[in-house]
């Protein structure tokens, strides 16, 4: 009985840790990181499809992030779902390629961020 229930605990202090870990991996930093990105899904022909699946994400200076899609005719469906996903960041697009600077952290977002 005691082993089946340390077993138990034991896998459960696992998943907790992995949460830990996604959860932190999406805190801003003040450097851009591609795993702030990981759960926003993007309508694409009317199924939701995660963003790294339609787009092409990368991190060409340290403090902005490029989102190219692969269909340039889902750009405003992208820059609305990294809106609505409240992340504090704002998109701009010049049709082809959407640059999302990541702005620094002050201390009022970090604040923020102890809060949650």
């Amino acid at each position: 009985m005691e082993e089946k229930t340390l077993k138990d605990t034991e896998v459960k202090m696992e998943k907790t840790l992995s949460s830990l870990k996604t959860d932190l991996n999406k805190v801003r930093t003040g450097r851009a990181s591609l795993s702030l990105f990981d759960d926003i899904r993007v309508d694409y022909y009317g199924t939701p499809t995660p963003l790294n699946q339609a787009a092409t994400l990368a991190v060409p200076e340290s403090r902005l992030i490029t989102i190219q899609p692969w269909d340039t005719s889902i750009t405003a469906e992208i820059e609305k779902a990294i809106l609505k996903s409240e992340l504090g960041l704002t998109p701009s697009s010049d049709g082809k390629i959407i640059r999302i600077p990541i702005p620094r952290l002050t201390e009022e977002r970090r604040k923020e961020l102890v809060k949650w």
